[in-house]
């Protein structure tokens, strides 16, 4: 399925979206900026949307990407996108994120591996950190498929948005391909064509300040 159709039927999904009572009104939450840096998002390769109800936040690039085999450099097998998300929302809420999810193109050979491994950490509270990952592997990807692979934060790895204040999100994407010694085997998570390009979503949870 092209990622287009994934978008429809999200677009649908949240025409209509649940009011949460822990979280903000949705006019209320903006992002105020989205910078980024890295060797895998040069300046103007990442587009970033919200979801209506804004507890989804899309980040669509067109240059993360990596390749491995017999006459890839080093330097192709891994790529790094730092995003540092500003929000701006009403005092007295804060946020968390709880999931990930990597959409994308890969053609992989048998003993070839794709690892996406994201880290987050709120500016005013550096030193706590959470962890998505998630991995695809050859064979399965031989002939190229879109793959899409999900990983869910766990409750005790939560983070937490300042309270009372605008929270800046730094997030630390980085994709790498690994296979055998040999180096015989060869792979890419690269675009498709114009509809297929590597996507992260991050879905939120909103709640109230309880200090």
């Amino acid at each position: 399925m092209k990622f287009s159709a994934i978008l429809l039927l999200a677009a649908s999904a949240l025409a209509t979206p649940i009011v949460d009572p822990n979280a903000p009104p949705a006019e209320e939450v903006t992002i105020t900026s989205a910078v980024t840096s890295g060797n895998g998002c040069p300046s103007g390769t990442v587009q970033t949307t919200f979801s209506p109800d804004k507890t989804v936040a899309t980040f669509g690039f067109d240059a993360f990407q990596t390749y491995i085999g017999p006459k890839t450099k080093p330097q192709d097998h891994s790529k790094n996108c730092q995003i540092h998300l500003s929000l701006k929302y009403p005092g007295g809420f804060q946020f968390s994120l709880l999931e990930a999810t990597y959409h994308g193109y890969a053609r992989l050979d048998a003993g070839v591996t794709g690892s996406f491994t994201s880290s987050y950490y709120f500016s005013q509270a550096a030193t706590k950190t959470s962890i998505s990952k998630a991995t695809i592997s050859g064979p399965d990807y031989l002939n190229g498929l879109i793959y899409t692979k999900a990983d869910v934060i766990e409750n005790a790895s939560l983070i937490w948005s300042p309270c009372g204040a605008n929270g800046i999100l730094n997030i630390n994407n980085r994709i790498t391909l690994t296979a055998p010694s040999e180096g015989k085997a060869a792979g890419e998570l690269a675009n498709d064509d114009a509809t297929v390009k590597f996507t992260q979503l991050l879905a939120f949870k909103w709640r109230k300040c309880t200090n």
